[in-house]
C-alpha cells in the first residue's frame, strides 16, 4: 500500500481552495480532482508501506514539536506532462526545514521512487484540477478559468496527516500543529 504525509491548510483557506476546484466542476470542464475526495493540501512526503501506529505516533511527536506557520499562496503552476493545475505557496526556509526534519523523523519507511517529494527535490504545490483523463482542450480550458478567478491567499498550515493513497483517498490519522 502507498501512503503520504499531507499539510492541511486552515478552515477558510481550504474552503477558498475548495471553491476553485469547484468552479472546475461547476463549468463542466473537470471532475478529477474532487473525485479523489481530498482535502486541499501540500504533499510531504510518501511512502511504499509504512507501520500506520507507528508512523502516527511518529506525526504526534512531529506535531508537538512544530507550529502552526503562515501560508501565503501567491502563484498557479501546471505540471504539463500530467496536466495537473495547482497553486504554489510563497515558500522559505522554515518551510524547507519543516519538510526535512519530518522526512529525518520517518526514516523507518520506504520512500523509493517518490523521490520528487524527498528534501532538495520537493515541488510544493496543492493541486485544483487533474484534467489528464478528460477531454483534449479541459487543461486549457481549466487554465484559463483558474487564471480569471485565483486571487492569492493569506492562511495557515494547522495540521498534518497520514493518507492512503487510494481512490477515493483514504485519510487515517491527522493531527494539529502546535500553537
Amino acid at each position: 500500500m502507498q501512503y503520504a504525509i499531507e499539510l492541511y491548510y486552515d478552515e477558510k483557506t481550504e474552503s477558498k481552495l475548495m471553491n476553485l476546484a469547484q468552479k472546475i466542476a461547476d463549468e463542466k470542464i473537470s471532475t478529477k480532482f474532487l473525485e479523489w475526495k481530498t482535502r486541499p493540501h501540500l504533499t510531504l512526503a510518501c511512502f511504499n508501506d509504512v507501520n500506520e501506529a507507528d508512523c502516527m505516533e511518529k506525526l504526534k511527536e512531529f506535531a508537538d514539536s512544530h507550529k502552526v506557520m503562515p501560508a501565503y499562496i501567491g502563484s498557479l503552476g501546471m505540471f504539463n506532462d500530467t496536466k495537473t493545475i495547482f497553486v504554489s505557496p510563497v515558500m522559505n526556509q522554515g518551510m524547507y526545514q519543516f519538510q526535512r526534519e519530518l522526512h529525518e523523523s520517518l526514516t523507518d519507511f520506504d520512500a523509493s521512487g517518490w523521490e520528487w517529494y524527498c528534501p532538495d527535490r520537493w515541488v510544493p504545490h496543492c493541486t485544483i484540477a487533474l484534467t489528464r483523463d478528460d477531454e483534449e482542450d479541459a487543461f486549457f480550458r481549466a487554465s484559463d478559468l483558474l487564471l480569471r478567478n485565483f486571487e492569492k491567499i493569506c492562511g495557515e498550515f494547522t495540521s498534518i496527516g497520514l493518507v492512503k493513497i487510494t481512490f477515493p483517498v483514504e485519510e487515517i490519522f491527522t493531527i494539529n500543529l502546535s500553537r
